[in-house]
């Protein structure tokens, strides 16, 4: 690979400048309060939004089109696929932990609350259970996109593409997953954005599954040119892991150190995703013809 000048560094230090600057504010808030819940929520969502907002603003300072983030739709087949991957990837990973008994399904004392949120009666848990996963499968997911856009204005409508246009895919999806897992960390270190394990392990496992997801967002963000696969698969993976997996699943003891985010099941189904994408990387375009 051919020495990159200096220069061509610029417009990624300054988003990240930015979004460090932005999300410090938010990192204060949460840290101060302790609890991502606190604010009614709004802290985490204009988190969540900082690198978006950076990314616009870098763009502004740099005279480029905001239209080169990536708005366009793309092939739909790449929306669906982005949106069913999270759900396939999940699932596996909790069939897993409830086969093997390190966690159970399911959580009856949440599939009671879920009875009583409904006004379903008794309808059987069954019922119950189906219904919350195709509502908030569905309407959940518009909800959880409004968030997961912020994010991925900055992160795959900005980082992505600039990151691709020297350092390729492997590269691309190994910097930008790294950043875009340490930029987690602060809240995960100091809040409660954990699960109930060890710092170093909740930390260990979170970082190995964002660097994993990471080589998927990225493959997809090429090969289809559009920002919103990024935003549909960020949306589908908080949606199923966070509502609806992991508080479906029964703590049998040892739960955490396999669950969610910050478990050790989902980095390693997250990997072998990484892998598979990974070795799809030749059929993306190269940067000068990136949609």
């Amino acid at each position: 690979m051919e020495k990159v000048p200096p220069n061509k560094y610029k417009p990624v230090i300054l988003f990240l400048s930015i979004t460090l600057a932005l999300s410090s504010i938010f990192y204060f808030l949460i840290i101060y309060s302790g609890t991502l819940s606190s604010g009614w929520g709004q802290f985490t969502m204009g988190l969540m939004w900082c690198p978006g907002i950076a990314a616009l603003i870098t763009m502004k300072i740099l005279g480029r089109n905001i239209s080169d983030l990536g708005w366009k739709w793309g092939k739909t087949k790449y929306q669906i696929w982005s949106y069913l991957i999270p759900l396939i990837y999940a699932f596996i990973a909790y069939l897993v932990i409830w086969v093997f008994g390190w966690g159970g399904f399911y959580d009856k004392a949440y599939v009671t609350r879920l009875t009583e949120a409904f006004g379903f009666g008794e309808i059987g848990n069954g019922l119950v259970i189906a219904s919350y996963f195709i509502l908030f499968g569905i309407f959940g997911t518009i909800r959880s996109a409004s968030s997961a856009l912020g994010e991925e204005i900055g992160w795959r409508g900005f980082l992505v593409p600039e990151l691709y246009k020297t350092q390729g895919f492997t590269r691309t999806s190994l910097i930008s997953g790294f950043i875009w897992g340490a930029w987690h960390l602060p809240i995960l270190l100091f809040a409660d954005y954990n699960s109930g394990t060890p710092s170093w392990y909740a930390m260990s496992c979170f970082m190995v599954l964002i660097i994993s997801m990471s080589f998927i967002y990225t493959w997809f963000r090429i090969k289809s040119g559009s920002l919103w696969t990024a935003v549909i698969l960020h949306a589908s993976h908080n949606l199923f892991i966070q509502r609806i997996f992991t508080p479906l699943t029964e703590d049998t003891g040892s739960t955490p150190y396999y669950i969610d985010e910050f478990g050790i099941v989902l980095p390693i189904v997250g990997i072998c995703f990484a892998i598979y994408y990974w070795s799809k990387r030749k059929e993306l375009l190269p940067a000068p013809q990136m949609g």
